[in-house]
């Protein structure tokens, strides 16, 4: 039995929901090459920092300027500076190298810190042959002279700002951690969102015992971090219907995982973590897996099993609210070791 793995995605046609997601090496075109040919229905890259650009440009002109108040002849020889190549430069550079030999939809990501820079930048990759845009609002919400109305005020600007600027779709890759997150995204699509990429992943720092140094450790997820995206896609898809995309990422390393992403209402399931573990050619196995789950189920499309256990669709939807907490609570079953009565010796 053949099946059609086809999915639209912020209006673009995928041949598969498995899409591989924003990683560090994803920028590079051999990894971009061997991502297609393992069967990536679309290929986001690594994040544009704008504080990486402003960091470079800072650390030039600090370069340039220096001696200059030491010694009055440094005025006279200031260096010929050619065209200089910064971080952004190499981002749309790669990015036009990548979407001048692909065959499946590459997606820009972009992280920026002021209203300015997220329509410079936006507009940048736009034009360099992004198919789409993710908008990557990863902050934290430390300035307590800020609240949470202002920290969503700002990101809807963001989000209406890129859209005003560029034709190319948008999608908001957001935090779970907005007050009112059904609100905050009914308030994103309005401002111009196509669709939403559910959950951005904060990587939490660490302390260092022997330096007291805070120190980045990065910790790969783990599939039990996608009922989290799950309980909420299933939410959302039944509230926003079927014209905004949804994406599914955190937690996603197999087939099964890309099946439970879906049946609940994402039109794509995002990789990240299985990949950097196992390399590219693991979106084959999980396709694979995808493929006989769903020969298993007779179904002959994505499209005809997407959405089936959204809560507009099972019997008791507020088993993804509070009733699934006190479920989840009643399932515990304690280990009889640890029912004895007698006192620990």
């Amino acid at each position: 039995m053949s099946v059609d793995l086809g999915t639209r995605y912020l209006g673009l046609e995928l041949r598969s929901p498995i899409v591989a997601s924003a990683a560090p090496l994803n920028a590079d075109p051999g990894m971009a090459a061997r991502l297609e040919r393992a069967g990536a229905g679309a290929i986001v890259l690594p994040s544009l920092f704008e504080e990486e650009v402003l960091h470079e440009e800072v650390g030039l002109s600090g370069a340039l300027e220096q001696g200059t108040e030491s010694f009055a002849e440094a005025l006279d020889y200031f260096p010929a500076v050619g065209s200089l190549v910064n971080a952004a430069d190499r981002y749309v550079a790669a990015l036009a190298r990548i979407t001048s030999s692909a065959t499946v939809p590459i997606i820009a990501s972009l992280n920026a810190r002021t209203p300015a820079g997220w329509v410079r930048y936006a507009k940048l990759l736009a034009d360099a042959g992004a198919d789409a845009i993710e908008l990557n609002l990863y902050h934290v919400a430390a300035d307590p002279h800020r609240d949470g109305a202002d920290m969503e005020r700002s990101d809807l600007e963001v989000i209406a700002a890129v859209r005003a600027a560029v034709t190319i779709p948008v999608a908001a890759k957001l935090a779970p951690y907005y007050s009112g997150l059904a609100n905050f995204v009914a308030r994103a699509v309005e401002a111009g969102a196509d669709g939403l990429v559910l959950f951005n992943r904060f990587y939490q720092p660490d302390i260092d015992l022997e330096s007291l140094d805070v120190v980045p450790r990065i910790e790969l997820s783990q599939p039990v971090e996608l009922r989290l995206p799950v309980r909420w896609i299933a939410i959302l898809r039944a509230q926003l219907g079927p014209s905004v995309s949804l994406a599914a990422s955190s937690g996603i390393h197999s087939g099964g995982d890309v099946v439970k992403s879906l049946v609940v209402g994402a039109d794509v399931a995002m990789m990240t973590s299985a990949l950097l573990r196992h390399g590219p050619e693991h979106i084959a196995d999980v396709e694979a897996e995808l493929r006989a789950w769903l020969v298993a189920g007779e179904y002959e499309s994505v499209a005809q099993m997407r959405g089936s256990a959204s809560a507009a669709n099972v019997t008791d939807p507020a088993a993804f609210e509070r009733a699934n907490y006190l479920a989840t609570l009643r399932s515990w079953a304690t280990p009889p070791e640890l029912m004895s009565s007698s006192p620990r010796s």
